[in-house]
C-alpha cells in the first residue's frame, strides 16, 4: 500500500512538472526538448530490440520512415497517393498496423540470424527504405525526392496544436506511454523470454521458448514505437523528405542507448538528454557533434560499458567476464607458490 501510494504521488508529481515546464523553459528549450523527445521515443523502441531481445539493429530508421510517412499520405492535401485528409488521431490506429507490418517484414527473414550478420542484413533494410522512398518508382505513393508537404497539425477538440510549446504536451504523452509499455514489459513472460534470448538464445530454445514468436514481437513492438516519433516528427516539421531518415539516425539512437544504458528506461531519458538536448542547445559545435560522439563512445567502451544509468542485469551480464577472469587468475597459483618437484628415489 505504500509503495502504491508512493507511486501515485510520484506520477502526479511528475504530471505537474510536464504541464509547468514549456511555461517555465520558454519556447527555445521547449523547442529542444520536442526533438529530444522525438528521439527518445526511438531509443526506448531500439532499447526493446537491443537492450532486452540482444538484436543489434542499425536500420531502426525505416521504422522511424515509416511512421512519418504513413502519417503524410494519410493526413496531408499534398498526399500523392488520394486525398483523404484524416486527422491526426484517425489516421494513429494505421500508422500502427504500418509499422507492424514492417516490423513482421524485417524480423522474418532474420529469424536465425544473431550479431555482426544482424547487424548487417538489418543495415540494408534500412537503406533500402530510403531508397525506396526516393526512387520514381514509388513517387506517385511517397513523392520522391520532392516529399510530402503540408502535414496537418494535431487537433484536440477545438485546439490546433502548432507551435513547440503546444507540440510539448503530445510529444511527453507518447513518451510516457512508450515508457510505460517497456516498464510493464520488462518483468512479463515476454519480456523474460527477451532476456533469456539475449543471454543464450541456443539454451533459451531448449528450454521451451519460441524464439521465432520472441523475434517477431521484438521487431513490432520496436517498430510501433518508432512510428510513433516519425507521426509526431512529420507533425512538427510539417513536410518530410527522404534525406532525413538515413543510416545516422539508427546510429545516433543506438548511441543513446550505449550511452544511457542497455535495458534501462532512466538510462535512455538520460542519454536522450545529454546526445540530443546539450547540441541542440549549442548550436555552434553542431560541426563537432560526431567527433564529440566518437569520443564520447571511445570513453563509455573503456571506463563504464554498461552506461550512465544502467540495469542491474545488463550491468551483472556487461562484468561477468571480468569477474570470471579476476576470480581465475586469483585462484591460478604462481610460480612462487607452487611446489617444489621432489626427485622420484631409485628403487
Amino acid at each position: 500500500a505504500q509503495r502504491r501510494t508512493f507511486a501515485i504521488g510520484a506520477i502526479v508529481v511528475l504530471l505537474v512538472v510536464l504541464a509547468l515546464l514549456p511555461l517555465v523553459l520558454g519556447s527555445l528549450v521547449t523547442n529542444v526538448l520536442d526533438f529530444a523527445g522525438i528521439f527518445l521515443l526511438m531509443a526506448l523502441g531500439l532499447n526493446i530490440v537491443v537492450g532486452h531481445a540482444g538484436l543489434l539493429d542499425l536500420g531502426y530508421v525505416a521504422f522511424f520512415a515509416v511512421g512519418a510517412y504513413a502519417t503524410a499520405v494519410l493526413t496531408s492535401a499534398d498526399s500523392p497517393l488520394f486525398d483523404p485528409q484524416l486527422a491526426f488521431w484517425t489516421a494513429l490506429p494505421f500508422v500502427v498496423l504500418a509499422a507492424a507490418f514492417a516490423g513482421v517484414l524485417v524480423g522474418t527473414p532474420v529469424l536465425r540470424m544473431r550479431g555482426d550478420y544482424l547487424a548487417i542484413v538489418t543495415l540494408g533494410f534500412g537503406e533500402i527504405a530510403r531508397i525506396l522512398f526516393l526512387s520514381d518508382w514509388f513517387r506517385p505513393v511517397f513523392g520522391g525526392a520532392q516529399g510530402i508537404t503540408q502535414i496537418p497539425n494535431i487537433e484536440v477538440g477545438p485546439y490546433s496544436l502548432s507551435g513547440p510549446t503546444e507540440l510539448f504536451y503530445p510529444i511527453a504523452a507518447f513518451v510516457l506511454i512508450a515508457a510505460y509499455i517497456s516498464w510493464a514489459l520488462q518483468d512479463s513472460r515476454i519480456g523474460r523470454a527477451w532476456n533469456a534470448m539475449r543471454e543464450d538464445e541456443p539454451i533459451a530454445e531448449v528450454v521451451g521458448i519460441n524464439i521465432v514468436t520472441a523475434k517477431l514481437s521484438a521487431f513490432i513492438v520496436g517498430a510501433i514505437l518508432a512510428s510513433f516519433g516519425g507521426a509526431l516528427f512529420g507533425v512538427r516539421i510539417g513536410s518530410i523528405f527522404p534525406h532525413s531518415f538515413n543510416i545516422i539516425v539508427s546510429i545516433v539512437v543506438l548511441v543513446i542507448i550505449i550511452v544511457g544504458g542497455m535495458g534501462s528506461i532512466p538510462g535512455v531519458v538520460v542519454g536522450a538528454l545529454v546526445l540530443v538536448g546539450i547540441p541542440e542547445l549549442n548550436r555552434e559545435f553542431e560541426a563537432y557533434r560526431f567527433l564529440l560522439y566518437g569520443a564520447l563512445l571511445i570513453f563509455m567502451m573503456l571506463k563504464r560499458p554498461e552506461g550512465l544509468l544502467p540495469s542491474k542485469r545488463r550491468a551483472q551480464e556487461l562484468h561477468q567476464e571480468e569477474v570470471m577472469q579476476d576470480a581465475w587468475f586469483e585462484g591460478t597459483p604462481g610460480p612462487e607458490d607452487r611446489p617444489a618437484v621432489e626427485p622420484q628415489k631409485e628403487s
